[in-house]
């Protein structure tokens, strides 16, 4: 029998790609809104918002994709509602079963009401702590760069800054064509300098070259989406595939691919589920990691993007525990925390779920 979506939600799960700003509910944003005078928002019902986010998020372009974050960050200038959204996150998660997350923010978008980067960081990280606190969660927080801005070096600085107090790590997003990620080698050679890991947002909406120079000129860690990939892997009538030497050298240096199924076909990098490059990638055993990218936008949960999987390629327990490991061994934590998790809470939570009469 196929895992069911309540079976899921029972497995421990772990998140290596999902944006703070992109999973607020809407039920809270409505009520920042209103406490902070802010009348941008296409209706202050809770139900039609949510609906509206998903439906804008819809339209095949990572540009008008992006405009969606307008509301949720603008809702976002406050401690209160930076402490607020952030422990709601950590809240939401653990109901979904997720025992580790690295959630990510740009803390240079949250600063237009007077706060410092430092205390938008701190005002996250307290808001983690209060929203993980007994409910069987950690999470570690990437800090974000824009990729269109020029704020990677301060960023970065930032994330080495707090890194001993929850920011486990760094990453540029945004726009990819036009704003290459080499634009920032300065923040990514300071950050290999310091012993810091990063992630590179890289082939979600451009092609092999922004993959290329993640890794090969920046020096990436895991790459954000990476969905790309494919075009560097040709597949034979008989279904034998023959990767091009990109795609060997990112599968043969195991580097993670962050993916998030629903938020691709939302962004036009993939045009279903079933088509998703996800399964061939995961028959030739790349690094592959399962996201949510945006919960609310994209309408979803870690769970949920597994249960689609598991009707798209018929997957079983055994392959939710892979894609699960995967990101665990991939997480920016050391690595007898990473072992403890894998040997302590998620292979024997698997089992559990696999052998249940």
């Amino acid at each position: 029998m196929s895992p069911t979506l309540d079976e899921i939600r029972r497995a421990p799960k772990v998140l290596l790609h999902d944006h703070l700003d992109g999973g607020l509910r809407a039920e809270t944003i409505v009520e920042l809104a209103r406490a902070a005078g802010y009348g941008g928002l296409p209706t202050t019902d809770p139900a039609e918002l949510r609906q509206w986010f998903e439906e804008a998020s819809d339209s095949g372009s990572l540009e008008r994709y992006l405009t969606t974050f307008d509301h949720t960050v603008g809702v976002m200038q406050t401690r209160e509602a930076l402490v607020r959204v952030a422990a709601e996150c950590a809240e939401d998660l653990a109901a979904d079963g997720v025992v580790y997350a690295e959630v990510r923010f740009a803390p240079e978008q949250h600063t237009t009401a007077g706060l410092t980067l430092d205390q938008v960081v701190e005002a996250v990280l307290e808001g983690f702590r209060q929203g993980s606190a007994g409910r069987g969660i950690r999470v570690g927080t990437l800090l974000t760069a824009m990729r269109h801005a020029a704020r990677s070096m301060e960023i970065a600085e930032l994330a080495v800054r707090y890194r001993d107090v929850g920011v486990v790590g760094f990453d540029i997003a945004g726009a990819e064509a036009g704003y290459p990620p080499t634009r920032h080698l300065d923040a990514f050679e300071y950050l290999q300098r310091e012993n810091a890991h990063f992630t590179i947002h890289a082939g979600e909406a451009f092609g092999l070259p922004s993959i290329w120079q993640a890794i090969q000129w920046c020096g990436a860690d895991r790459l954000g989406h990476g969905v790309r990939i494919i075009d560097d892997i040709s597949v034979a009538e008989d279904g034998t595939a023959k990767l091009g030497r990109l795609a060997a050298y990112v599968r043969d240096k195991r580097i993670p691919l962050e993916m998030c199924p629903t938020s691709n076909l939302q962004t036009g990098a993939a045009r279903s589920i079933a088509e998703h490059p996800i399964g061939l990638l995961r028959r030739l055993y790349f690094r592959v990691t399962v996201n949510t990218d945006n919960r609310l936008m994209s309408s979803t949960t870690v769970s949920e993007e597994f249960a689609k999987l598991v009707e798209a390629f018929g997957y079983g327990w055994d392959d939710l525990q892979w894609f699960t490991v995967n990101a665990m061994k991939s997480a920016f934590l050391p690595f007898d925390e990473r072992l403890a998790l894998i040997n302590g809470v998620i292979k024997p939570g698997y089992a559990r779920l696999k052998w249940q009469p």
